[in-house]
């Protein structure tokens, strides 16, 4: 029984996050976003009081059970290792392994120290929701797009319009070989040998298992009935029931519950350990009372809370613009000398700080503004590009579903005293060299910072920014008409981004 509440909810938790990270409609996050904040490593970031104290209290009284229910990445290997486990010669091919201390607790102590001293890129590369997101956004999101593209082209020639098309382009190379990478070894690692990933690298589940080993409420072996026949020793995808001296290592175990079903002896329970009571009715009950209140407070926590060098642009780079028998040359991505981080951030440093680089955000963005770094400074995390859209003053998703802090929830409203950077005008580039008072700058701005004026004297009007009025949204250096540079480009700001 318990085995199989185990894997509907991880089922359920496993969909709904994917589903989350895949979200095209822009609807999903304000169902689903509550599960990315009960994501243990983004708990920490967000200092998230009640959901960090809410994973290890559970885990303190009933075993590494959020690695098998709501870690994507453990359900992910526990379906992997299922379907390898279908072969006839592999049904029982696991073994009792000593745990790996000499590789576990160097790790872990790694990525702590990333943690408080900021290499978050490192972080990122181990965590485990981070490398899930990373893989659905780059790997399984273009593949849905492709999809959607092909009904959308599907439904137009039938004259239906109910499903709209989605450009898919690659927002990062080096972030799409990572998440390649990342899929290959834990498949590959699950495939053969069941839960290594888990119980080997990842810095989360080595860290739940400095309190896991201590559960009052975990998988015991009756030596009494035990005939050592060793079937859930050798299913066991954890490696971690030893047989041979009746002993399960339970800072690996994570809760399956798979072996006490594969008991032919009733040698196996889920019950209290520090007594010799075999009352398994009452340690359910407990069990699904403390998981009750385990969601509760998470649900409640999350409503309570809903709430670069730049590339030279040289005279003989040239430009083109729009028009005419002129060929429209694609825009340039151009870098920023300061990075320009999404509206909600605090700052760029306190953003980079938090940011675990699970690319929530980036498959949420709806105008192809956010993207993965490819600097080693923030590599992975995401930065503001208009070379393919620009930040509507209406679009608030990226801050809806944050899961770490890093951006905070805001209204469009309060977006419109958010700064996040200021436009610069580069006049050797702007078509007013041609004699032409363009404007197009000025007539999108949203905030109107850009005013058309007379420089020295001249007829023609050229556009000025009003850098206090300005807030960064991109409109302007996405909108300009010229080609490939755009003449306007806007910098990141390195202090703080609110106005008040």
């Amino acid at each position: 029984m318990l085995r199989k509440i185990r894997i509907i909810l991880a089922a359920l938790c496993f969909t709904a996050i994917t589903l989350l990270l895949l979200d095209l409609t822009g609807v999903l996050h304000l169902y689903l976003g509550w599960l990315a904040k009960l994501q243990f490593l983004p708990a920490v970031m967000a200092v998230n009081v009640s959901i960090i104290v809410g994973i290890l209290s559970f885990t303190l009284l009933f075993g590494r059970l959020y690695c098998s229910t709501i870690c994507p990445l453990g359900v992910y290997q526990d379906i992997v290792n299922n379907l390898s486990a279908r072969r006839k010669k592999h049904k029982m091919r696991h073994s009792y392994s000593p745990e790996k201390k000499w590789w576990r607790y160097p790790i872990l102590a790694l990525v702590i120290l990333a943690i408080i001293i900021g290499i978050q890129p490192l972080v990122a590369l181990l965590a485990p929701y981070s490398a899930w997101g990373r893989i659905v956004q780059s790997l399984f999101q273009p593949v849905v797009l492709w999809g959607q593209n092909l009904i959308a082209n599907m439904s137009a020639r039938a004259g239906k319009y109910a499903v709209y098309p989605h450009e898919v382009w690659l927002k990062s190379l080096p972030t799409f070989i990572v998440a390649i990478v990342t899929l290959i070894v834990v498949t590959i690692l699950a495939w053969k040998h069941g839960r290594t990933w888990c119980n080997t690298i990842c810095p989360v589940g080595t860290f739940l298992g400095l309190f896991s080993r201590f559960a009052p409420f975990r998988p015991v072996i009756d030596t009494d009935k035990c005939k050592s026949c060793r079937i859930c020793e050798r299913k066991c995808k954890a490696n971690c029931i030893d047989i041979t001296n009746h002993k399960i290592d339970y800072s690996r175990c994570v809760d399956c519950f798979d072996c006490l079903g594969n008991c032919k002896f009733d040698a196996m329970h889920y019950r209290f350990a520090y007594n010799k009571s075999n009352n398994e009715d009452k340690s359910r009950r407990t069990f699904l009372q403390g998981a009750g209140i385990f969601a509760v407070a998470a649900i409640v926590d999350s409503c309570k809370k809903k709430v670069t060098t730049v590339v030279n642009e040289t005279k003989e780079a040239g430009f083109k613009t729009d028009g005419g028998f002129a060929e429209v040359l694609p825009k340039q991505s151009v870098k920023p000398e300061v990075p320009i981080t999404p509206f909600g951030s605090k700052s760029v440093e306190d953003f980079y700080s938090r940011c675990t680089a699970c690319q929530l955000c980036v498959a949420e963005c709806p105008n192809n503004v956010l993207r993965p770094s490819n600097d080693l400074q923030h590599f992975m995390q995401p930065e503001m590009r208009y070379d393919r859209g620009y930040c509507r003053p209406e679009c608030t998703r990226c801050s809806q579903v944050c899961p770490t802090g890093a951006i905070t929830p805001i209204t469009p409203e309060e977006k419109t005293q958010w700064k996040v950077g200021t436009a610069e005008v580069n006049y050797d580039l702007c078509v007013t060299t041609q004699g032409t008072s363009c404007g197009n700058c000025s007539r999108h701005c949203p905030v109107g910072a850009i005013m058309m004026v007379s420089r020295d004297g001249s007829e023609v009007l050229s556009p000025s920014v009003e850098k206090y009025l300005c807030i960064g949204c991109g409109a302007c250096e996405n909108l300009c008409p010229v080609r490939p540079i755009s003449a306007i480009k806007v910098n990141g700001l390195a202090d703080g981004h609110n106005r008040d």
